[in-house]
Parts: C-alpha cells; structure tokens; sequence
C-alpha cells in the first residue's frame, strides 16, 4: 500500500510502524480541529457500517494525535456492490443524533451558516467576474442556491475518491473527516452521484434512498466543488490550479441539469 500523508492542507501525517498514522497540526488553529476528532469519531465510529479513524492523543505540545491506519487506496473500482457500500455508509452517518454529536464538538448549524456565507461572499467577488457573461446570471443563482440549503445532518462534507479507501476491490473505509459539521446531506453526494459512473451513482441512490429534493441540492454542491479550487489557487498563489478550477466551473455550469 501506497502511504503518502504529507500532502494535508490541515495536517502532516506519518506512518509509523506500518500500523499507525500519526498527525500534526500545520497551523496553530489546526489544533482545536484535531482535538475534536478525538471525541467524536471514537463516538461515531460503532455507527457505521465501515472503518474509519479513531484517534487519540498522544502528545500535547506539539499536538500529536494517532489513528490505526485503515489499509486501502484511493478506490477506482466503481462497481455496484462498492456504491451500496457508500450509500449505507452515508445513511448511517446521516441518520447519527446531531444533538449527541454536537455535545461532542461537532460544528452546528450556525457555524455551517457563517461558512457558506464566507465561500460565497468570495466566490461573488473574485470568481463571478471571471466568467463569459454568458454564465453570470446561471453562476449567480448557483450560489443563491448553495446558501438556502438546510443545516441538519452530520455530514463528511469532502466525500471524494482520495477519502474513500479500497482494497482488493473493496471498499475498505472512509478518512479525512476534517470538515464534518452539521450542514446539507446532500454535499456528500455530489461526487458520489455526479463524479462516478452510472452503475456505482445508481447503488448510492439505491442504498440510501437519495430523494429528489436531495439530489436536486446535489447537483448544486456538485457544481459549487471547483469555485473551491479557484479560491485556493488564489489563496496559495498557484495560477495552474486557478485556471484549471475556472476551468471546472465553466464546464459543469454548462452542463445539462442531471
């Protein structure tokens, strides 16, 4: 198994003794983030139907957290069987007691608020006016959008290929929950309905139950995902990954309505 965890945006992580990853903070304000996970996914892990991390602390200044590691790559093997996998995964998660999971330190509502309100706030100003005036009016109901989506589900909330671990074929757990808070469930369908073949989006649906309202608001997060790149490109002063996320915001604005 391939074990690259230098590559954090929020932390460093080590493999230590082929068994354990251990994780550092980046940055001062990282810590408060580390320390919650040490409450709420030994709490959420029983949960669930697959494995995810379940960190301690084992050294307080510097800050340094352990998690046994969960084996597996990125998945590529998009069959039916790995997107029931990921449904039931995500009915679990959704239908965990928010009230329980915020005692635990959980982000609320509000605080998913205040960061919507912050993106799009961003994305009006320096993303919007880089687009053809052809895609502005399109690009600004986009964000409307994204900020009367409802707050009221624990959330992975950066669902993708890279947190979602296989082995042998199999989908062997889910990482990085970094971004968990109370927010929509419908952004943890955005690339697992509208980033991965028909067969595996369909199990999701299937297994889940994925409803139309939600997968309306999906397609929205689904669209919203390469403002992001766009923001940080501009935030780590990296022109490439600028255009290439310009890139990915015309391309999925003018796709069709799924």
């Amino acid at each position: 198994m391939n074990f690259d965890g230098d590559n954090g945006w929020d932390s460093s992580a080590t493999l230590v003794d082929e068994h354990w990853v251990e994780r550092r903070p980046r940055r001062p304000e990282v810590d408060a983030q580390l320390l919650r996970e040490t409450r709420l996914l030994p709490w959420l892990a029983p949960r669930l139907p697959l494995p995810i991390p379940i960190p301690t602390v084992v050294a307080e200044a510097p800050l340094v957290v352990r998690h046994r590691l969960i084996r597996g790559e990125p998945v590529e093997n998009y069959t039916p069987p790995n997107g029931d996998a990921i449904g039931r995964f995500l009915r679990a998660l959704h239908d965990t007691p928010p009230a329980e999971a915020i005692e635990l330190g959980l982000p609320g509502a509000a605080h998913a608020r205040r960061e919507r309100n912050w993106a799009v706030t961003r994305c009006r100003r320096e993303v919007l006016p880089l687009l053809p005036d052809s895609l502005i009016a399109a690009a600004a109901s986009l964000l409307d959008a994204i900020l009367d989506t409802p707050a009221d589900t624990v959330v992975h909330a950066d669902l993708g290929p890279d947190h979602v671990l296989a082995e042998d074929g199999r989908v062997s757990g889910v990482i990085d929950f970094g971004d968990a808070h109370l927010g929509d469930p419908a952004v943890d369908f955005a690339w697992a309905l509208f980033g991965t073949p028909t067969p595996f989006a369909d199990a999701v649906a299937h297994a889940y139950g994925v409803t139309p309202e939600i997968r309306a608001r999906a397609v929205h997060w689904h669209r919203l995902g390469p403002w992001f790149e766009v923001l940080r490109g501009v935030d780590v002063d990296d022109p490439a990954m600028r255009r290439t996320g310009l890139t990915g915001v015309v391309d999925r604005l003018r796709q069709p309505l799924f």
